[in-house]
Order: C-alpha cells, then structure tokens, then sequence
C-alpha cells in the first residue's frame, strides 16, 4: 500500500515538473553516450513516424553528417509532433530534453 501512495506521490509531483517545463519552449535531442547502434534505431523509428526530409543530403540539416546530429533533429521532429511529452523524447533513454535551442546556422530545430 505504502508504495502505490508513494509512486502516486511521484506522479503527482512530476505532472507538476512538467507543466513548469512546459510553459517554456523544449527541444528533444540524443545523449551522446548513446550507442551507434541506439541512435541509428531512433532515427529509423522517428523518421518513419514523421518528415525527416530536412536531414537529407542537400537539406537544412544534413551537415554535419554523422549519426548523433541526424539522430538529435530526427527525434526532436517526432517530438515536436507527437505534442512534447517527456514518453515521447525516451527513446529507451537515449533521449534528453533541453531548454537551449539546440538550433545551428541554417538548421533550425522546429
């Protein structure tokens, strides 16, 4: 009993954590100590849930080319349409939710 109160407790408390967070814009990016294989996974999965046309070659976000910047903006895409949820930048664990603007010259996370 007393720990079905106590995760009550915690989910009561997070939902609030959350509100305040989200009050203010976030953005969804991959942890750098993710695996290659992770974030591959994750870009595969995001990608094929929304629009990713912009990591293409010769799109806005193309460069750098390698796996953690593609795997950054293609999870915060699917973030960013799937409502900003904290589930929804999990990507078993390999995800994290920043306040800074992760945004970089022509490549502006949405």
């Amino acid at each position: 009993m007393a720990a079905k109160v106590f995760a009550f407790l915690l989910l009561l408390l997070s939902v609030g954590v959350l509100r305040e967070v989200h009050g203010k814009k976030t953005w969804c990016v991959a942890k750098p100590s993710s695996s290659q294989a992770t974030l591959q996974e994750n870009v595969n999965y995001a990608c094929s849930e929304v629009d990713c046309k912009i990591l293409q070659k010769g799109g806005a976000c193309y460069s750098p080319d390698n796996l953690i910047n593609h795997a950054s903006i293609a999870m915060n895409i699917y973030y960013q349409c799937k409502g900003r949820n904290t589930w929804n930048c999990h990507f078993g664990e390999s995800g994290l939710i920043t306040l800074t603007d992760p945004s970089y010259g022509g490549c502006q996370y949405v």
